[in-house]
């Protein structure tokens, strides 16, 4: 008489540590929304600095101690809908468009819509896509850009009523750049485990010496130059194929 098999048991469990930074990430955009609905835009807008610090550190922590799973994916995917799209969204609301009506309201909105749109978009095509790039700026940068430019008006004392008109197309211009096609750079092709010159790691301490000496203002010009990066780049690369393709036909 032949001997049944036992059922093999599938472990349930979750991988502890890279779960650990995802949680930081998404408290930390929640507590941006909860320190805006008190009036500290300022602590709002580091929140989500520091949301993006953990998100960039769970996928590598990931992949250090071969920890990838498929919750993970997923609720990394959840804790940056939150901490990229929604927080940054209901914290330049609360303080600058809450006074515009449903101006205000739908700039906001559309900014929480591209984000969750790119991430959905992002969660299909992680397959396929060409992982040196993404397609549409990403939602950290996004929110980074938004969470600079209130941090930098708040340190300068710009009045709110004249910046909330900037606000606006900022605002509309992170959730359009989102869903869009343009390329950005994923910076995954740089090799970060390999010896570099001399000169460039003296760059490097210099660029960090500059942001920790105005993180506010040199914060938000980075992403706002990487957000302009996108635009630039595929321009560029439609430029070379024409050019590539009218020289193919010449005899």
């Amino acid at each position: 008489m032949a001997q049944k098999q036992a059922p093999v048991r599938r472990n349930r469990g979750i991988y502890l540590l890279p779960n650990l930074f995802t949680t930081g990430a998404l408290f930390s955009g929640f507590y941006a929304i909860t320190s805006a609905m008190g009036g500290r835009f300022e602590t709002a807008a580091v929140a989500i600095f520091v949301a993006m610090i953990l998100d960039g550190l769970d996928g590598r922590v990931a992949r250090l101690t071969n920890t990838q799973s498929e919750f993970g994916a997923q609720y990394d995917s959840m804790s940056d809908m939150l901490s990229f799209a929604v927080a940054p969204a209901l914290v330049m609301y609360l303080w600058a468009f809450n006074t515009l009506g449903k101006v205000g309201l739908f700039a906001a909105f559309v900014h929480a819509a591209g984000g969750a749109l790119r991430l959905a978009r992002f969660n299909t095509q992680l397959e396929t896509a060409d992982k040196r790039y993404f397609q549409g700026l990403p939602s950290p940068a996004a929110a980074a850009i938004l969470a600079g430019f209130i941090w930098i008006s708040i340190e300068y004392s710009y009045d709110v009523d004249v910046v909330k008109y900037f606000a606006i197309p900022l605002t509309l211009s992170t959730g359009l750049l989102m869903v869009s096609n343009f390329r950005y750079s994923s910076f995954k092709e740089v090799d970060l485990k390999g010896k570099v010159p001399f000169f460039v790691s003296t760059v490097v301490m210099l660029g960090i010496a500059f942001i920790m000496a105005q993180p506010q203002a040199m914060l938000f010009l980075l992403f706002l130059g990487y957000a302009i990066s996108g635009p630039v780049f595929t321009l560029i690369m439609r430029v070379r194929k024409r050019k590539a393709r009218s020289q193919g036909r010449k005899p």
